[in-house]
């Protein structure tokens, strides 16, 4: 019975995100990327953009469409400040599940047209403030893509079930099954491996850690051709989406880790919301950790930082491991 209800959460998982992507690529239409990036807030410590703000609206008209009225759930994003639970008029203590969301991640790509965001979801058992990350039992990630692509992926998964992979056809509406494989590299050479290191604020130590860790690994300096790519994809959701789709080996976001070290208060770090498809990543195979080892919970809420570390298979996860984290150790103890 359970796996029935989570394939049903699943499901509207997946219709949520549908609805925020075609809100988006509707509500762009006629607005340049001056007009996009305009700042309408901040939440959580982050900038909420006015790109943001095209789908928050579409997020409240579809729950009061669509979510069933027998199961009651708490919704949990950024931008929303006071208790928000459907059926309205309940209180988070009064619902059954609790779902976290990240509406547009990867908002400063997508709103300057370089890159696609995702729309991110994932629910859990309502266990109130104890509810974690490691709880979620359904999960979803949906492309919003840039205006010249036509194609948005979607990955969709339960706790019992396996990874559904679907690609739309946004000029005519079909839907096609998709096939996903991680790298099966056994080494890191001539791939793209990289760790986070979007803005300024930490990048420094963050660049000696991974200079140390590719110099014990495959050595730097020793060919005249580099051997390690780096991709900065600005968007958790669209770095889970390299991962699955064999484009990168691994990556690993150390910021919460890299900014207390440094007694820096910057918010810019991964969040529960961020990282609420780890499902999907782990049932596409992909190794899902903390940097120093376990599973990298955290309450589902807006303000907690989420440091993880993410390999295409355990080959290379076995291989990297032991060297990351007596790397690790040492810079930041």
């Amino acid at each position: 019975m359970s796996e029935m209800i989570h394939e049903t959460l699943r499901g509207l998982l997946c219709g949520l995100g549908d609805a925020i992507r075609d809100a988006v690529i509707s509500g762009r239409k006629h607005l340049d990327a001056v007009r996009l990036s305009a700042v309408a807030g901040h939440a959580g410590g982050d900038t909420i953009y006015a790109v943001d703000k095209i789908s928050e609206a579409a997020i409240l008209a579809w729950f009061r469409l669509n979510w069933p009225q027998n199961l009651p759930v708490q919704i949990v994003m950024e931008g929303i400040e006071d208790e928000l639970c459907f059926p309205e008029g309940r209180t988070a203590s009064a619902t059954d599940w609790k779902c976290i969301i990240d509406p547009i991640d990867g908002t400063r790509g997508i709103m300057y047209d370089k890159r696609s965001a995702w729309a991110l979801a994932g629910i859990a058992p309502q266990t109130g403030e104890g509810t974690m990350l490691s709880h979620i039992v359904a999960a979803a990630m949906t492309e919003i893509p840039v205006t010249k692509q036509w194609r948005a992926d979607q990955f969709s998964a339960t706790l019992g079930g396996d990874l559904i992979s679907t690609a739309r056809d946004l000029r005519g509406g079909g839907i096609e099954i998709i096939q996903p494989v991680p790298s099966q590299a056994s080494d890191f050479s001539h791939g793209f491996s990289s760790l986070v290191k979007f803005f300024p604020e930490g990048r420094t130590l963050t660049s000696q850690i991974e200079e140390r860790l590719w110099d014990e690994l495959i050595g730097l300096n020793r060919s005249l051709s580099p051997q390690i790519f780096d991709d900065q994809y600005l968007s958790t959701g669209g770095q889970f989406h390299e991962l699955i789709t064999g484009h990168d080996r691994m990556i690993g976001d150390l910021r919460p880790l890299i900014l207390r070290v440094l007694d820096m208060e910057s918010q810019l770090v991964c969040h529960p919301y961020d990282a609420c498809a780890w499902l999907v990543l782990r049932k596409a195979g992909v190794v899902f950790e903390h940097p120093l080892g376990g599973f990298p919970d955290a309450p589902l809420d807006t303000e907690s930082g989420v440091a993880w570390i993410a390999y295409a298979n355990e080959r290379l996860a076995s291989l990297a491991r032991p060297v990351l984290t007596r790397i690790l150790e040492q810079f930041l103890t």
